[in-house]
Order: structure tokens, then sequence, then C-alpha cells
């Protein structure tokens, strides 16, 4: 039994090898996908598209949320426009106010670490609130956290201090995705329990190394990881390493992010 990629998520490991699946066609042999990578979920499906480097958008049942929408408004225009964008930090990879103010429609909502917050635009801050690191909010059915995103490394530690900037844990119809952000391998993440889908970085010297990715992610096994953030990062090393340290309790998911 052969099956896509969009199938292979939407089942699930286990339901493939029940169903005794013997092929399974690779990630490369597709482009990017404009229906998305699907996921299913108490609350009714919910879709990922990788956009670029750290932007992603995912539809949800409850509205569709931007991450981190930078690049243009160009980049999204296949996709229904934003209910909800989140911010995790002010560099221009992630936050970039021109992209912002072209894409947001009537009742976008904006939620960004305070730092963030403070920078926004008039126009955009009307709609605008803040979370900080441990705070809880909602978007319709979905519950949102802002999560811890810092570097620990000592000559790295102007890039992300501790405190400044969130990753963001959304938590769909039951199913827990968990957007690193910026980070190294740090406490709070390898603590995390619980999640289905995982966006976790590298790119040194700003987040982490491939081995620092693979024994962060190793010790949280999310059901799916997905690279990202990662430029010039080895892949291919990443995903061994995870295998070895997780012994294939997570699957590694390359979007089309360059």
């Amino acid at each position: 039994m052969t099956v896509t990629r969009r199938q292979t998520l939407g089942l699930g490991l286990s339901t493939l090898a029940a169903l005794g699946v013997t092929t399974v066609l690779p990630r490369t042999a597709f482009g990017q996908q404009p229906e998305g990578d699907l996921y299913p979920s108490d609350a009714g499906d919910f879709f990922v598209h990788p956009i670029s480097h750290a932007s992603l958008v995912i539809e949800t049942p409850s509205g569709v949320i931007y991450v981190d929408p930078v690049g243009g408004a160009e980049l999204y225009s296949y996709l229904p426009p934003p209910d909800l964008i989140l911010i995790t930090h002010e560099h221009g990879d992630h936050f970039d106010p021109e992209t912002l103010e072209a894409i947001v429609a009537e009742g976008t909502e904006i939620i960004a670490n305070p730092a963030v917050h403070a920078m926004l635009p008039e126009a955009l801050a009307s709609n605008a609130r803040e979370m900080a690191n441990g705070d809880s909010d909602s978007f319709g059915d979905i519950e949102i956290e802002a999560i811890p995103a810092y570097n620990t490394t000592e000559d790295r530690l102007q890039y992300h201090p501790q405190g400044r900037d969130n990753g963001y844990i959304l938590t769909i119809g039951g199913k827990r995705v968990y957007i690193a952000g910026d980070t190294e391998d740090i406490p709070e993440m390898r603590a995390l329990e619980d999640i289905s889908v995982a966006f976790v970085p590298m790119n040194l010297p700003f987040t982490m190394s491939e081995e620092q990715a693979a024994s962060g992610v190793a010790a949280f096994l999310p059901t799916y990881v997905y690279p990202y953030h990662y430029q010039e990062s080895d892949i291919d090393l990443f995903e061994q390493l995870l295998m070895e340290e997780a012994e294939g309790g997570t699957e590694v998911v390359r979007g089309e992010w360059y």
C-alpha cells in the first residue's frame, strides 16, 4: 500500500504500521502544497503551511493563525488572511511591521511578547495584546501558552536574553503544537509533555546546533518535528542524531522553508 505525505501525517505511524504500509512516498517528491500538511484533532483537521525560514501559517477550525509573518504579502497570497498573528520576538526575520500592515484584515488579532507589543505601529497596536513568559490566553477554542525562548551559551546571551522572547504552545482540539521561536536547548523545552507537532530552530550562533536540537527534541519526544530557521544547518545530521537518541519516537517533517 502506498500513501502520500499528507496521508502519512494524518494517519500517524502506528496506524500505518497496522495497515501494513510498505512504501511511503518521500517528502522530497512533493513541492509546496497549497492545502498544507494535514493533522487531525478532536475539533477537526488543522493544516500547517511552512512559508519561509521562521514564518508559518496554521489553518484551524477556529481560524487562521500566522506565526512571525515576514517577507511581504505576496508570500501569503495563496492563503486566507490571518485571524490571529503570533509574534515571538523583535528580530527582523520574525517581526516585520510592513508585512504585518499589508496582511492584516478587519478583525485580525495580534499576540506578541511585551518588547514587540511596545514597538507596534498604532494601527496594529489597537488590536494587539501582549503575552509574557508563563502567560496563558485563548483564541476561539484554542488555548495559547507563552513559553520561554532564550540563549544559554555565554557568548550568545545577547541574541535572546532570558525573559524577553516567547515560544508558544497552541492546544488545538487536544493536540499540542509547540512553536519554539529562537531558543537554545533550555530546561523549559526539555520538560514539555504531550506535544503532537513541534517547530524547532537551528542556526548558530543564534539558536542551536544540530546536536543541541536533536538532544532537546529527544527529551520531550513530539510526535512530529519540523526543523525550521535552520539556513545552512545539516538537517540530515539532525535527523540521524534524533533517530539515534529518540529511537524512532519522533518523525522529522521537512517543510519547504527555503
